[in-house]
């Protein structure tokens, strides 16, 4: 028997397929009003808007190091040098064509290391395609497909104006049986903590989402594109009706950036580090709830500061849309758009106030001078930067520290088997602080014969004895 929400599904679609002026009215819902309505279907938006969603397939080449190579032991016996083994590894996911020229957006863990990358259309067409942009903290890539052809495309919708309980489609090739069509409603907003990226804010769909169907379409009733699928909750693999999609007004930028031939993402550059708010806070400064990004740390002469923002204080809301927590408030700022100004409510114990911040690129003060450390020393290998807000935001640091930071650590190297890791922060030598790149190399030089390093690593200080 067909459940009494599947006939309002049904209604509420009629309605937007009838009557294309409901679809601008969400007040207008209703129940069916006849047999006619209940029988309606979703195969008229399918057939308008499926084609723009593709099969995304990269290959990278993987070499598998042979356990015996250099050994002379089986050199000798097997008469022969023992040779590393390459083999091809092959990804599968989803991908959606947002403009007519072949611009595919899909997620960056798709298509992350590939070597050979090529698209496929629901007609059966493929043609290979190049990276534009991509961005692993969003999760994030654009292709271009090479060809002059013309192709489907769908158009990116306005994200903020998904509510909780709108309907959805689901687009994709989940566990590459093909292209398939799920259908459900948006079951919440603003969720973070979901990815191990610092990304943050993605619409939860109950609409059903397996492996697959990553960078795959969320489409709202209207075959907007207003999100990329991009994570599931499971402890199966499979679909447990939790799926999570990067909203379109993220998207939106993102593509822009690839299309004016950026190489990398850029965010505004804030100046400050934020909290969530917790009850105490909200209780000692009046919020109704515990929601906002809490203000505990402001970089002297950065945005933040010239806006006047003070530790202490919350941010409850950019341009007069609601902050739920700092995830939502970088979500805001990125897609407000860089070389633009900002809105920021800001309550604080005497109440509410309104401040304008500059959305600008970071700085690159002090400059990163990177320099591959070498010599007779513990630090050989190591390829060391002086952190600037900038290349703070590259490695996804907080950007209001200073000093030497690893960039990369050569494999094999001395410095790789005692442990150094990229982002570790070089803070002292034999009881000498470390202020740059230049003044470590001199450092080395000396060869005491004995090395007391202080390293800070994910907020930790670490003292360290090496010969």
């Amino acid at each position: 028997m067909t459940s009494t929400r599947s006939y309002i599904s049904a209604a509420f679609i009629a309605l937007l397929l009838l009557q294309p002026d409901a679809a601008h009215a969400q007040s207008e819902k209703a129940v069916p009003r006849s047999q006619a309505e209940v029988q309606l279907s979703f195969a008229p938006l399918v057939k308008q808007t499926a084609g723009a969603v593709v099969n995304v397939y990269a290959e990278r080449v993987v070499q598998r190091l042979n356990p015996f190579a250099g050994d002379p032991f089986f050199e000798q016996f097997f008469g022969q040098r023992m040779p590393n083994r390459t083999e091809k590894q092959s990804s599968l996911g989803s991908g959606v064509i947002v403009s007519g020229d072949g611009l595919v957006v899909t997620n960056n863990h798709v298509i992350e290391g590939a070597d050979d990358i090529r698209i496929a259309l629901a007609d059966g067409r493929e043609f290979d395609s190049e990276v534009l942009l991509k961005d692993e903290s969003l999760d994030l890539a654009v292709l271009r497909a090479r060809t002059s052809e013309s192709f489907p495309m769908l158009a990116i919708g306005d994200s903020d104006a998904v509510e909780v309980g709108d309907l959805v489609l689901a687009v994709g090739n989940p566990f590459g049986v093909g292209q398939t069509v799920t259908s459900g409603i948006v079951s919440a907003l603003a969720r973070n903590q979901v990815t191990p990226g610092d990304f943050g804010f993605f619409i939860q769909t109950d609409a059903s989402i397996n492996p697959g169907n990553s960078g795959g379409a969320l489409m709202n009733m209207r075959g907007e594109l207003i999100g990329i699928n991009t994570a599931i909750f499971s402890r199966g693999g499979g679909s447990n009706g939790i799926g999570f999609a990067i909203p379109a007004n993220l998207v939106k930028v993102f593509v822009a950036a690839a299309e004016e031939g950026d190489e990398t993402f850029e965010r505004p550059y804030i100046g400050a580090s934020f909290e969530a708010v917790t009850s105490d806070v909200a209780e000692a400064l009046g919020l109704k709830a515990a929601r906002g990004a809490l203000v505990v740390a402001v970089v002297e002469g950065g945005p933040a500061a010239s806006a006047g923002l003070t530790p202490g204080e919350v941010v409850t809301a950019v341009n007069d849309v609601q902050v739920e927590h700092p995830d939502a408030l970088g979500y805001r700022l990125t897609t407000a758009g860089l070389g633009r100004q900002a809105e920021l409510t800001v309550q604080q114990a005497g109440g509410t106030r309104k401040v304008t911040i500059a959305l600008n690129t970071a700085p690159e003060t002090p400059p990163r001078d990177e320099r591959l450390l070498e010599g007779r020393n513990p630090f050989a290998g190591l390829r060391v930067a002086n952190l600037s807000p900038r290349l703070a935001q590259e490695l996804r640091m907080p950007t209001d520290k200073t000093g030497v930071v690893v960039v990369d650590v050569a494999r094999g190297s001395p410095s790789s088997r005692l442990g150094f890791r990229p982002k570790d922060m070089i803070v002292s030598l034999n009881g000498l602080a470390v202020a740059s790149t230049r003044a470590m190399e001199r450092m080395l030089d000396d060869d005491p014969g004995f090395w007391r390093v202080e390293i800070e690593r994910e907020g930790q200080r670490i003292r360290q004895f090496f010969r």
